[in-house]
């Protein structure tokens, strides 16, 4: 595999406006308090350097110096290492491997519900009601501590915070009291300065198009 050089002497993050995954990733960096460059990626008309840097030339992909990470997950533990302050998963491996775990599920269960949702020219309400169900069975853990793994701000919560923003506009409710509980472990996600520093103009205005059709 060659070696790529990046040239810029700042980490830069390719990135998608509304991009699920991008959004987890930038949520990470804000928290890190790092520095970085963005560079917009469209669907259409890739940078080329991306392909060179990325052979499935997908995002988020970032690049540090020499190295060039393309997965969410890996991104994102790379980071947590690389910047160990504030730590974003736990200190012992069994928890850690827990946290792995959970993301993994996230991934495997919510991923496909979650593209169609994106890709569809109409909203899809059987696969809406799928993921809403998958939500439903978590308002235990939402109810009973201030974060997904307790009362620690971790991975996991980076992981679920771009879910929960994007709900509205993919048509997903619970019931009143399921949704109060929901509310109100979002809010604490959404009222973070790293959440706030990470959301693009686009993202935005996705809950302002929500709440101007609700109100």
């Amino acid at each position: 595999m060659a070696v790529i050089s990046n040239k810029r002497s700042i980490m830069t993050l390719y990135s998608g406006a509304i991009d699920l995954h991008s959004h987890r990733v930038r949520i990470v960096l804000a928290e890190k308090g790092v520095s970085y460059e963005v560079i917009n990626v469209e669907s259409r008309g890739k940078p080329e350097d991306l392909l060179e840097l990325n052979p499935y030339g997908n995002i988020p992909t970032l690049v540090d110096r020499e190295l060039a990470l393309y997965d969410p997950n890996i991104i994102t533990e790379y980071l947590d290492e690389r910047f160990p302050h504030p730590p974003l998963m736990p200190v012992y491996p069994v928890a850690r491997a827990k946290a792995r775990l959970i993301i993994y599920r996230f991934d495997r269960e919510w991923g496909p519900l979650i593209r169609k949702l994106e890709t569809g020219k109409i909203l899809d309400m059987r696969v809406a009601k799928e993921l809403g169900s998958y939500l439903a069975q978590l308002i235990p853990i939402f109810q009973s501590s201030t974060y997904f793994l307790g009362d620690d701000f971790t991975l996991v919560d980076c992981c679920i915070a771009p879910v929960l923003w994007r709900l509205p506009i993919w048509g997903i409710t619970l019931s009143p009291s399921e949704m109060k509980i929901l509310s109100k472990y979002a809010n604490r996600l959404f009222q973070r300065d790293s959440f706030q520093a990470s959301l693009t103009e686009a993202e935005q205005e996705l809950r302002k198009q929500t709440t101007a059709e609700t109100a």
